[in-house]
Protein backbone atom coordinates (compact mmCIF):
# COMPACT_ATOMS: atom_id res chain seq x y z
CA UNK A 1 0.00 0.00 0.00
CA UNK A 2 1.62 3.38 -0.59
CA UNK A 3 2.76 5.95 1.94
CA UNK A 4 0.03 8.40 2.47
CA UNK A 5 0.85 11.85 0.25
CA UNK A 6 2.25 14.52 2.15
CA UNK A 7 0.77 17.94 1.35
CA UNK A 8 2.66 20.20 -0.89
CA UNK A 9 1.76 23.51 -2.50
CA UNK A 10 -0.02 22.30 -5.44
CA UNK A 11 2.57 22.48 -8.47
CA UNK A 12 1.79 25.19 -11.36
CA UNK A 13 -0.48 24.57 -14.04
CA UNK A 14 1.75 24.54 -17.95
CA UNK A 15 1.95 28.24 -19.71
CA UNK A 16 -0.78 29.56 -21.27
CA UNK A 17 -3.80 27.38 -19.38
CA UNK A 18 -6.45 29.60 -17.83
CA UNK A 19 -8.95 28.93 -15.43
CA UNK A 20 -12.30 29.78 -13.81
CA UNK A 21 -15.25 27.78 -11.99
CA UNK A 22 -17.44 26.45 -14.02
CA UNK A 23 -20.89 27.76 -15.36
CA UNK A 24 -24.02 25.84 -16.28
CA UNK A 25 -23.90 27.32 -19.98
CA UNK A 26 -20.56 25.09 -20.16
CA UNK A 27 -22.54 21.99 -19.68
CA UNK A 28 -21.93 20.88 -23.55
CA UNK A 29 -18.53 21.52 -23.46
CA UNK A 30 -17.67 19.46 -19.95
CA UNK A 31 -19.99 16.76 -21.73
CA UNK A 32 -17.91 17.09 -24.60
CA UNK A 33 -14.56 16.35 -22.77
CA UNK A 34 -15.29 13.66 -20.84
CA UNK A 35 -16.57 12.21 -23.55
CA UNK A 36 -13.51 12.15 -25.16
CA UNK A 37 -11.48 10.92 -22.47
CA UNK A 38 -14.09 8.08 -22.24
CA UNK A 39 -13.87 6.99 -25.87
CA UNK A 40 -10.05 6.76 -24.90
CA UNK A 41 -9.70 5.13 -22.25
CA UNK A 42 -12.72 2.80 -22.65
CA UNK A 43 -13.43 2.78 -26.15
CA UNK A 44 -16.53 3.72 -25.67
CA UNK A 45 -19.27 6.72 -24.69
CA UNK A 46 -20.60 6.46 -21.06
CA UNK A 47 -21.69 10.09 -20.25
CA UNK A 48 -24.60 12.42 -21.12
CA UNK A 49 -24.74 16.15 -21.10
CA UNK A 50 -28.21 15.17 -19.50
CA UNK A 51 -26.61 13.66 -16.64
CA UNK A 52 -24.47 17.17 -15.75
CA UNK A 53 -27.01 18.74 -16.16
CA UNK A 54 -29.42 16.69 -13.88
CA UNK A 55 -26.47 16.94 -10.67
CA UNK A 56 -25.80 20.62 -11.66
CA UNK A 57 -29.55 21.47 -11.01
CA UNK A 58 -29.42 20.29 -7.55
CA UNK A 59 -30.35 23.00 -5.49
CA UNK A 60 -27.99 21.93 -2.59
CA UNK A 61 -24.84 21.83 -4.78
CA UNK A 62 -22.89 25.33 -5.86
CA UNK A 63 -21.48 24.69 -8.80
CA UNK A 64 -19.41 27.99 -9.19
CA UNK A 65 -17.77 27.37 -5.29
CA UNK A 66 -16.97 23.30 -6.25
CA UNK A 67 -15.69 23.27 -9.89
CA UNK A 68 -12.93 24.82 -12.07
CA UNK A 69 -12.33 24.26 -15.64
CA UNK A 70 -9.46 24.68 -17.50
CA UNK A 71 -9.14 26.06 -20.94
CA UNK A 72 -6.14 26.44 -23.59
CA UNK A 73 -7.31 29.00 -25.78
CA UNK A 74 -11.44 28.74 -26.26
CA UNK A 75 -10.63 24.88 -25.96
CA UNK A 76 -11.53 23.39 -22.41
CA UNK A 77 -9.23 20.37 -22.28
CA UNK A 78 -10.06 19.45 -18.60
CA UNK A 79 -11.79 20.02 -15.44
CA UNK A 80 -12.59 18.74 -11.59
CA UNK A 81 -15.57 19.04 -9.28
CA UNK A 82 -16.78 18.16 -6.07
CA UNK A 83 -20.18 16.95 -5.47
CA UNK A 84 -21.23 16.25 -1.85
CA UNK A 85 -18.68 15.90 0.70
CA UNK A 86 -16.41 13.46 -1.23
CA UNK A 87 -17.24 12.80 -4.84
CA UNK A 88 -14.98 14.60 -6.90
CA UNK A 89 -14.97 14.20 -11.13
CA UNK A 90 -12.37 14.89 -13.70
CA UNK A 91 -11.40 15.05 -17.23
CA UNK A 92 -8.24 15.71 -18.87
CA UNK A 93 -8.46 16.09 -23.03
CA UNK A 94 -6.49 13.16 -24.25
CA UNK A 95 -4.42 15.35 -26.24
CA UNK A 96 -3.59 17.65 -23.13
CA UNK A 97 -1.84 14.49 -20.94
CA UNK A 98 1.56 14.16 -19.53
CA UNK A 99 1.47 17.86 -18.67
CA UNK A 100 0.53 17.84 -15.45
CA UNK A 101 -2.45 19.22 -15.44
CA UNK A 102 -4.24 15.77 -13.84
CA UNK A 103 -1.63 16.48 -10.87
CA UNK A 104 -2.92 20.00 -10.86
CA UNK A 105 -6.85 18.84 -10.40
CA UNK A 106 -5.71 16.61 -7.75
CA UNK A 107 -4.15 19.40 -5.65
CA UNK A 108 -6.73 21.37 -6.90
CA UNK A 109 -9.64 18.66 -5.35
CA UNK A 110 -7.84 18.26 -2.11
CA UNK A 111 -7.43 21.58 -1.02
CA UNK A 112 -11.02 22.60 -1.98
CA UNK A 113 -11.91 18.99 0.02
CA UNK A 114 -10.36 20.59 3.02
CA UNK A 115 -11.64 24.23 2.94
CA UNK A 116 -15.28 22.13 3.39
CA UNK A 117 -14.12 19.83 6.12
CA UNK A 118 -14.00 16.51 3.85
CA UNK A 119 -12.49 13.94 5.78
CA UNK A 120 -11.49 12.15 2.78
CA UNK A 121 -11.49 12.85 -1.62
CA UNK A 122 -12.34 10.00 -4.17
CA UNK A 123 -12.87 9.53 -7.98
CA UNK A 124 -13.99 7.01 -9.41
CA UNK A 125 -11.55 5.98 -12.52
CA UNK A 126 -11.43 3.00 -15.20
CA UNK A 127 -9.08 0.74 -14.09
CA UNK A 128 -6.11 0.25 -15.40
CA UNK A 129 -6.22 4.07 -16.90
CA UNK A 130 -3.82 6.70 -16.81
CA UNK A 131 -6.26 8.39 -14.10
CA UNK A 132 -6.00 5.31 -12.13
CA UNK A 133 -1.88 5.14 -12.80
CA UNK A 134 -2.04 9.05 -11.59
CA UNK A 135 -3.79 8.66 -8.93
CA UNK A 136 -2.07 5.57 -7.51
CA UNK A 137 1.20 7.45 -8.08
CA UNK A 138 0.04 10.33 -5.68
CA UNK A 139 -1.24 7.73 -2.81
CA UNK A 140 -4.55 7.18 -3.41
CA UNK A 141 -6.45 3.96 -1.94
CA UNK A 142 -9.24 1.56 -3.59
CA UNK A 143 -11.82 2.67 -1.56
CA UNK A 144 -14.07 -0.19 -3.99
CA UNK A 145 -14.58 -1.56 -7.04
CA UNK A 146 -17.48 -1.51 -9.46
CA UNK A 147 -18.43 -3.32 -12.27
CA UNK A 148 -20.99 -2.58 -15.48
CA UNK A 149 -22.97 -4.60 -16.89
CA UNK A 150 -25.06 -5.22 -19.80
CA UNK A 151 -27.68 -7.70 -20.97
CA UNK A 152 -26.38 -8.69 -24.20
CA UNK A 153 -28.23 -7.86 -27.49
CA UNK A 154 -31.06 -10.08 -28.45
CA UNK A 155 -31.38 -11.78 -24.99
CA UNK A 156 -34.25 -13.18 -23.74
CA UNK A 157 -35.73 -11.23 -20.61
CA UNK A 158 -36.31 -13.87 -17.93
CA UNK A 159 -39.73 -13.93 -16.55
CA UNK A 160 -40.06 -13.42 -12.51
CA UNK A 161 -43.21 -13.83 -10.60
CA UNK A 162 -43.86 -11.34 -7.84
CA UNK A 163 -45.43 -12.45 -4.59
CA UNK A 164 -48.97 -12.52 -4.46
CA UNK A 165 -50.88 -9.33 -4.34
CA UNK A 166 -47.18 -7.34 -5.17
CA UNK A 167 -47.08 -5.30 -8.23
CA UNK A 168 -44.71 -3.34 -10.22
CA UNK A 169 -45.90 -0.38 -12.30
CA UNK A 170 -44.81 3.54 -13.28
CA UNK A 171 -44.58 5.91 -9.95
CA UNK A 172 -47.61 8.43 -9.29
CA UNK A 173 -47.07 11.57 -8.17
CA UNK A 174 -48.05 11.13 -4.95
CA UNK A 175 -45.41 8.27 -4.53
CA UNK A 176 -41.98 10.35 -5.24
CA UNK A 177 -41.59 10.89 -2.03
CA UNK A 178 -42.27 7.44 -0.55
CA UNK A 179 -40.15 6.55 -3.74
CA UNK A 180 -36.96 8.55 -2.48
CA UNK A 181 -37.23 7.67 0.67
CA UNK A 182 -36.56 3.41 -0.09
CA UNK A 183 -33.79 4.55 -2.56
CA UNK A 184 -32.55 7.04 0.25
CA UNK A 185 -32.49 4.10 2.91
CA UNK A 186 -30.96 1.61 1.40
CA UNK A 187 -28.22 3.33 -0.14
CA UNK A 188 -27.23 4.71 3.07
CA UNK A 189 -26.81 1.18 4.37
CA UNK A 190 -23.58 1.07 2.82
CA UNK A 191 -23.06 4.88 1.60
CA UNK A 192 -21.33 7.05 3.96
CA UNK A 193 -23.14 10.31 3.11
CA UNK A 194 -25.64 12.89 4.17
CA UNK A 195 -29.23 12.00 2.99
CA UNK A 196 -30.18 13.54 0.07
CA UNK A 197 -32.93 16.08 -0.07
CA UNK A 198 -35.96 15.67 -1.77
CA UNK A 199 -35.42 18.12 -3.55
CA UNK A 200 -31.93 17.43 -5.00
CA UNK A 201 -33.71 14.32 -5.91
CA UNK A 202 -36.65 15.69 -7.68
CA UNK A 203 -34.31 18.06 -9.99
CA UNK A 204 -31.70 15.56 -11.02
CA UNK A 205 -34.13 13.11 -11.93
CA UNK A 206 -37.88 14.31 -12.73
CA UNK A 207 -36.07 17.42 -13.67
CA UNK A 208 -33.56 15.73 -16.03
CA UNK A 209 -33.92 16.70 -19.29
CA UNK A 210 -35.93 13.82 -20.95
CA UNK A 211 -37.62 12.47 -18.13
CA UNK A 212 -40.88 10.76 -18.90
CA UNK A 213 -42.62 8.85 -15.76
CA UNK A 214 -42.67 5.70 -16.60
CA UNK A 215 -38.98 6.13 -16.26
CA UNK A 216 -39.20 5.24 -12.07
CA UNK A 217 -40.59 2.10 -11.56
CA UNK A 218 -42.13 1.02 -7.91
CA UNK A 219 -42.87 -2.30 -6.73
CA UNK A 220 -45.89 -2.03 -4.58
CA UNK A 221 -46.53 -4.47 -1.73
CA UNK A 222 -50.41 -5.85 -0.97
CA UNK A 223 -51.23 -2.62 0.62
CA UNK A 224 -50.49 -0.76 -2.00
CA UNK A 225 -47.31 0.94 -0.36
CA UNK A 226 -43.80 1.61 -2.28
CA UNK A 227 -41.19 -1.07 -1.37
CA UNK A 228 -39.13 -0.94 -4.22
CA UNK A 229 -37.90 1.47 -6.44
CA UNK A 230 -35.94 1.08 -9.76
CA UNK A 231 -34.66 4.22 -11.99
CA UNK A 232 -34.59 3.33 -15.66
CA UNK A 233 -33.18 5.89 -18.26
CA UNK A 234 -32.39 5.33 -22.19
CA UNK A 235 -29.55 6.67 -23.41
CA UNK A 236 -28.83 9.02 -26.27
CA UNK A 237 -28.11 6.64 -28.68
CA UNK A 238 -31.89 5.46 -28.03
CA UNK A 239 -30.56 1.74 -27.89
CA UNK A 240 -29.07 1.45 -24.46
CA UNK A 241 -31.50 1.58 -21.45
CA UNK A 242 -29.56 2.39 -18.01
CA UNK A 243 -30.95 1.32 -14.97
CA UNK A 244 -29.84 4.14 -12.84
CA UNK A 245 -30.97 2.99 -9.26
CA UNK A 246 -32.48 0.03 -8.05
CA UNK A 247 -33.06 -0.39 -4.46
CA UNK A 248 -35.79 -2.84 -1.80
CA UNK A 249 -36.77 -1.87 1.23
CA UNK A 250 -34.53 -3.85 3.75
CA UNK A 251 -37.80 -5.73 5.41
CA UNK A 252 -39.15 -6.55 2.12
CA UNK A 253 -36.52 -8.22 0.76
CA UNK A 254 -35.31 -12.24 -0.14
CA UNK A 255 -38.73 -12.00 -1.89
CA UNK A 256 -37.45 -11.41 -5.63
CA UNK A 257 -38.71 -8.16 -6.03
CA UNK A 258 -35.09 -6.78 -6.95
CA UNK A 259 -35.44 -9.36 -9.40
CA UNK A 260 -38.69 -8.42 -10.59
CA UNK A 261 -38.03 -4.53 -10.99
CA UNK A 262 -35.01 -5.16 -13.00
CA UNK A 263 -36.62 -7.28 -15.43
CA UNK A 264 -39.63 -5.01 -15.78
CA UNK A 265 -37.04 -1.91 -16.08
CA UNK A 266 -35.34 -4.07 -19.36
CA UNK A 267 -38.91 -4.90 -20.43
CA UNK A 268 -39.96 -1.32 -20.48
CA UNK A 269 -36.68 -0.07 -21.90
CA UNK A 270 -37.13 -2.51 -24.64
CA UNK A 271 -40.70 -1.73 -24.91
CA UNK A 272 -39.16 2.07 -25.48
CA UNK A 273 -37.21 0.87 -28.66
CA UNK A 274 -33.88 -0.11 -26.54
CA UNK A 275 -32.19 -3.32 -27.87
CA UNK A 276 -30.01 -3.54 -24.47
CA UNK A 277 -29.65 -3.07 -21.11
CA UNK A 278 -26.71 -1.52 -18.50
CA UNK A 279 -26.20 -1.02 -14.99
CA UNK A 280 -23.36 -0.62 -12.76
CA UNK A 281 -22.59 -1.98 -9.17
CA UNK A 282 -20.21 -2.33 -6.90
CA UNK A 283 -18.28 -4.46 -4.30
CA UNK A 284 -20.03 -1.91 -1.22
CA UNK A 285 -23.67 -3.56 -2.26
CA UNK A 286 -22.89 -7.31 -2.60
CA UNK A 287 -25.80 -7.16 -5.55
CA UNK A 288 -23.17 -8.54 -8.29
CA UNK A 289 -24.82 -12.03 -8.29
CA UNK A 290 -27.97 -10.86 -8.60
CA UNK A 291 -27.50 -8.92 -11.82
CA UNK A 292 -25.64 -12.10 -12.85
CA UNK A 293 -28.76 -14.23 -12.24
CA UNK A 294 -30.90 -12.30 -14.96
CA UNK A 295 -28.03 -12.39 -17.57
CA UNK A 296 -26.02 -9.50 -17.23
CA UNK A 297 -22.15 -10.04 -18.32
CA UNK A 298 -19.50 -7.60 -16.74
CA UNK A 299 -17.99 -5.34 -19.70
CA UNK A 300 -15.97 -2.69 -17.56
CA UNK A 301 -14.35 -2.36 -14.10
CA UNK A 302 -13.97 0.99 -12.59
CA UNK A 303 -12.15 1.74 -9.25
CA UNK A 304 -13.02 4.67 -6.48
CA UNK A 305 -9.57 5.72 -5.60
CA UNK A 306 -9.01 8.16 -2.89
CA UNK A 307 -7.23 10.11 0.10
CA UNK A 308 -7.81 10.97 3.73
CA UNK A 309 -7.41 14.25 3.64
CA UNK A 310 -7.22 14.41 7.41
CA UNK A 311 -4.06 12.24 7.36
CA UNK A 312 -2.36 13.90 4.46
CA UNK A 313 0.24 15.93 6.20
CA UNK A 314 2.82 18.91 5.49
CA UNK A 315 5.95 18.21 3.97
CA UNK A 316 9.07 19.30 5.71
Amino acid sequence: MPDQPSRQARPPLPAGLATRPLRTSDARDVHLLIAAQEQEDVGEVVIEEADLVGDWAKPSHDLGARSVGVWDGETLVAYAELMGVDRADTAVLPSHRGRGIGTWLAYWLQDLGRSLGSPVLGMPVPEGSPGDRLLESLGYRVRWTSWVLRLPEGAAIPDRELPEGYAVRTARPEELRAAHDVLEDAFLEWSVREREPFEDFGAATLGRPGFEPWNLRVALDPEARVVGVSLVLVADDGRTGYVDRLAVRRDQRNRGLAQALLVDSFATARAHGTTTSELSTDSRTGALGLYEKVGMVAKGVWVNRAVDLSSVETAS
